[in-house]
């Protein structure tokens, strides 16, 4: 059966899968980074990682996998397959292309963006499908965008659209690790709503799982540092669909396990901002923690059938 070998490469954890031509998950497994060892140590991790799918793939289906993707956090530049930085991987310009294409026989690669990815998935797969623009925003310790139009995710002329996080929306607001004040994630990510939680609870353990819990109780510490969370969300995607104008946004991430306790009030809190914008429809992401996985699988078939019509 033909396959393809898909990774999804996290701060902490790798999930991968062997993925069908119809994009079903033939096979899953997860693994351990194992970046307390040192970015080398990571990168041999996913070498191995990967050879062994290849291996399996061979045994059970009978034949070898026809190409890799792998999706990876921080910045990518797909074009050259390399990995340029990842804070939390300890990476600078790894040639993970390079590196995976040599370990798995010489099979093509494609590598992306962790978040662009899931967003490719969602949009094709998942809570975007049949949408012909759409937006994909990532709840989790930052915050990410991926762009979609026709079912294809527009990286930019340097490989970075779609960074909304990044967006200023509180001028006067918390710096930002890129060195700016007030930036999205620095108070609606998910480790934003944890810190501001934490702070008002006086639980240094609390988190924003938490806050959402007190919020559903009626806590109004609580209320308060969500309903901050969720105005400067609404604010930075009023700025995004006013620039883009969507069809569907899709809103995925930790953050979005909160279901309506999120997403009823960021509707509102959306349509009260919007002026001569057309509001898109708000939706939670639906693919979950596979996305990753399905979009790397997806990049990877593409790839193919680009060589193919080349």
């Amino acid at each position: 059966m033909r396959h393809v070998i898909a990774l999804d490469v996290g701060g902490t954890g790798m999930k991968a899968a062997l993925v069908g031509s119809d994009g079903a998950l033939l096979h899953e497994a997860r693994r351990p980074t194992g970046r307390e060892r040192g970015p080398d140590a990571v990168v041999e991790t996913i070498l191995g990682f990967a050879a062994e799918l290849r291996a399996y793939g061979t045994e059970h289906y009978g034949e070898s996998a026809a190409a890799a993707g792998v999706a990876v956090p921080g910045i990518v530049d797909a074009e050259r397959g390399t990995a340029v930085y990842a804070a939390n991987l300890g990476w600078r310009d790894v040639p993970l292309r390079d590196l995976l294409g040599e370990r798995l026989g010489g099979v093509p690669v494609a590598l992306g963006h962790d978040v662009r990815t899931g967003g490719l998935a969602e949009g094709r797969l998942g809570a975007g499908k049949g949408a012909e623009r759409f937006l994909f925003v990532a709840l989790g310790t930052g915050i990410a965008g991926a762009i979609g139009i026709n079912g294809v995710i527009e990286a930019g002329a340097h490989g970075s659209a779609g960074e909304i996080g990044h967006v200023v929306v509180r001028p006067d607001g918390p710096l930002c690790g890129c060195e700016q004040r007030g930036c999205l994630e620095t108070l609606a990510s998910a480790a934003a709503v944890t810190r501001a939680w934490a702070a008002a609870s006086g639980d240094p353990e609390a988190d924003a799982a938490d806050c959402a819990e007190a919020v559903r109780a009626g806590d109004p510490a609580a209320v308060r540092v969500w309903r901050d969370a969720v105005d400067a969300l609404a604010a930075g995607l009023v700025t995004a669909l006013t620039l883009l104008d969507p069809r569907t946004l899709i809103i995925g991430g930790g953050l979005a396990e909160a279901g309506e306790t999120l997403f009823t009030p960021l509707r509102a809190a959306v349509e009260e901002r919007v002026t001569f914008q057309t509001v898109p429809e708000i939706v939670p992401a639906a693919l979950g923690d596979t996305a990753g996985c399905l979009g790397a699988g997806l990049l990877a078939w593409d790839l193919l059938a680009t060589e193919v019509s080349a």
